[in-house]
């Protein structure tokens, strides 16, 4: 399987942005090469879509990072969190107006973080897909994502490093440099939703707990 093959992605009305699989495949080349890239998309069951393309079906995106998880075993949330990071980047170089990017930077911190924060949930259905997304606090600033499309069906752990690493990308990079982002609940282990807390100074809950 080659990105040269026509790309026909599955049926269905729920999508994503397309960076949930296009970055997860340049991590893939990068960090395993193309082998172990084409194996993931085989076990998936999805073409390599063009680097153009559009929103894609969220149950092609669920598939290429259930793939990942079932081919890279203890190396997968290390991929899909690179993935979230790029993109991230990618959001920050394409998808943010400079000037907006500016003034979010400008403004005090969680000032900032609410702007950024309306401004992800505004555009929320590219990465929620046929979930709903809201912001369930805002002191302290908490997401959550109701039947998140790219939550794995079972773990014993919170596991939704993709997006994570997404949130923390935009939070470091224009509000708070040491944050950490913190899946507090997640749908894989049984929880209602996927809730995610914002740590400004990088101490999450668990480095509380242990006194770290």
């Amino acid at each position: 399987m080659d990105g040269s093959r026509a790309f026909e992605p599955k049926e269905g009305s729920a999508r994503i942005g397309p960076n949930a699989i296009l970055q997860t495949i340049a991590v893939l080349d990068h960090c395993e090469g193309q082998v172990v890239r084409d194996r993931v998309m085989s076990v998936a069951g999805v073409e390599v879509p063009p680097a153009d393309a559009g929103m894609l079906p969220e149950a092609d995106c669920r598939a290429v990072h259930d793939a990942v998880r079932s081919v890279m075993g203890e190396k997968a949330e290390g991929i899909l969190r690179l993935a979230g990071l790029a993109t991230g980047d990618y959001i920050l170089a394409n998808r943010i107006p400079r000037a907006a990017q500016a003034v979010i930077r400008a403004l005090p911190g969680y000032v900032g973080a609410w702007v950024l924060a309306g401004a992800i949930a505004k555009h929320s259905w590219t990465f929620a897909g046929s979930g709903k997304f809201r912001i369930a606090s805002r002191l302290p600033l908490v997401f959550e994502l109701r039947n998140n499309p790219l939550a794995p069906v079972f773990a014993d752990h919170a596991a939704c490093v993709w997006h994570v690493a997404v949130f923390e990308r935009l939070f470091a990079r224009l509000v708070w440099p040491s944050v950490v982002v913190e899946e507090t609940d997640c749908t894989a282990t049984g929880a209602e939703v996927c809730r995610f807390a914002l740590h400004p100074q990088g101490l999450s809950r668990r480095s509380r707990a242990s006194g770290v």
